[in-house]
């Protein structure tokens, strides 16, 4: 614990190191791409639920995933760029990862303060789902952990997978209901309902929807839970989740020791 907490201090010191704004670069990227979002989508293709808690949706959706993309990407070098102290000290290697993570949902913990201080200001009525929140975003930070210690794994081998990851985020992005709302394709009905309710067997897009659900409009914002008839079906993301850690978990541990000889 001593180690993670010391690494964890030193990767968010170092994120920020040399720039004039520091830590505040971690609101102000998503709000900034929350400002481009909102204009494009919302205001000129009229992509949004009608609601005035649209807004702080989009927010926080754009924040949530900032974190999958941010944890990923960082976790993704972790390995090759603290390769000098796993050389030098000897400790459980898995911990750099963790800590990468764990430094995006400091980041993470501060967005949603400044979500937390939109939906005051947007009069937001929250209910008790609020408490369920931490569950979702314990879920988030899984998958990206998951995610994290897999492409680590294959960075050590080929630095290709930083690119390709890249492309695949945007895409990712883009296929996902952040920028758009979810209702505005199932409102189409037919097969594009269809469709876009399979989305939500993404574990990602059921977590964020998750947190927005129960963080924001639970009566504007649908989830697995309410838009599939069988109790079972909810149940798939959560399973892709533990079988995604688990994948994480023992490909990372298969091919630790051999870290120190391929970097």
């Amino acid at each position: 614990m001593v180690v993670l907490r010391g690494l964890v201090k030193t990767d968010f010191k170092l994120r920020y190191q040399g720039s004039f704004l520091g830590v505040a670069w971690s609101v102000l990227k998503p709000l900034m791409l929350f400002a481009v979002m909102y204009v494009v989508f919302a205001k000129f293709l009229r992509m949004s639920d009608g609601t005035p808690t649209y807004p702080v949706v989009l927010l926080l959706g754009i924040c949530s995933w900032n974190f999958v993309a941010e944890a990923t990407s960082i976790g993704l070098r972790s390995i090759v760029d603290r390769g000098d102290l796993l050389r030098k000290i000897h400790f459980p290697n898995y911990i750099v990862v963790v800590s990468a993570t764990m430094g995006s949902m400091i980041s993470l913990g501060i967005n949603y303060v400044v979500v937390l201080i939109f939906a005051l200001f947007n009069r937001v009525h929250f209910t008790w789902r609020v408490i369920l929140v931490p569950f979702s975003v314990l879920q988030l930070w899984i998958l990206a952990l998951a995610l994290a210690l897999i492409f680590s794994t294959m960075y050590a081998y080929f630095r290709d997978i930083a690119h390709i990851w890249e492309v695949l985020q945007q895409m990712i992005f883009y296929g996902m209901p952040i920028i758009y709302p979810l209702s505005y394709v199932t409102d189409k009905g037919g097969i594009y309902a269809k469709l876009a309710r399979l989305e939500l067997l993404n574990p990602i897009a059921q977590s964020i929807q998750d947190i927005r659900h129960n963080f924001i409009a639970p009566e504007t914002q649908p989830t697995v839970w309410n838009q599939f008839g069988s109790w079972w079906v909810p149940l798939i993301p959560l399973g892709l989740t533990v079988a995604l850690i688990w994948i994480g978990v023992h490909v990372f541990r298969q091919n630790s020791r051999k870290f120190a000889e391929v970097m």
